[in-house]
């Protein structure tokens, strides 16, 4: 897009953090008053977010577009002692990334669903859920569009919402509070 660069997504996100707040706070009212339940296809695993997530990616990265079949990847990402296993157990898959340190799924064993992943960057402290496959996944929309550089052409992202053509830095964007939660996972024992 002419003229949007690095700085401008930057500025646009810092605006949105802004803009954010006032909105967040009755957006993850109700989030938080409610628990996020999600599951695999078949049933056999059932999985309680139990508070609302650090923050929500939307990946336009061609390996999520590969892994998950789609034109993109929808994760929550939250810390892993915020994710209560109800019923069932998970297999874990050890698989590479695009970052050469590879991921984590987390797959129902019978219908070989993927849960979430847990990548080498974040570590095990950070689940990031497929929003896919919660109950209610318009629950949580994305906060921001990542790797969009490499999205698909067709497909129009929507201008409220922060995008930026690789990664980002949290501390630029994330809300306060996501970024203290995560610093307590990071925060060694």
């Amino acid at each position: 897009m002419p003229g949007f660069n690095g700085k401008t997504a930057l500025a646009l996100a810092r605006c949105w953090r802004e803009k954010q707040k006032a909105l967040w706070g009755l957006k993850m009212k109700e989030a938080e008053a409610k628990a996020h339940d999600g599951g695999c296809a078949c049933r056999y695993v059932r999985y309680r977010m139990t508070s609302k997530p650090l923050y929500v990616h939307c990946c336009h990265c061609r390996w999520c577009q590969r892994e998950s079949g789609a034109s993109f990847a929808l994760n929550a990402l939250i810390e892993s002692s915020r994710v209560q296993l109800v019923q069932g157990e998970v297999q874990t898959v050890h698989t590479p990334s695009n970052s050469g340190l590879g991921q984590k799924i987390s797959r129902c064993p019978e219908c070989q669903i993927a849960l979430w992943s847990n990548y080498a960057g974040a570590g095990d402290g950070i689940h990031f859920i497929r929003v896919g496959t919660l109950d209610e996944p318009d629950r949580l929309p994305p906060d921001i569009h990542i790797f969009t550089a490499s999205k698909q052409p067709w497909l129009p992202l929507p201008p409220d919402i922060p995008a930026v053509s690789e990664y980002y830095d949290a501390s630029e964007i994330w809300p306060q509070d996501s970024l203290d939660r995560r610093a307590r996972v990071r925060r060694p024992a």
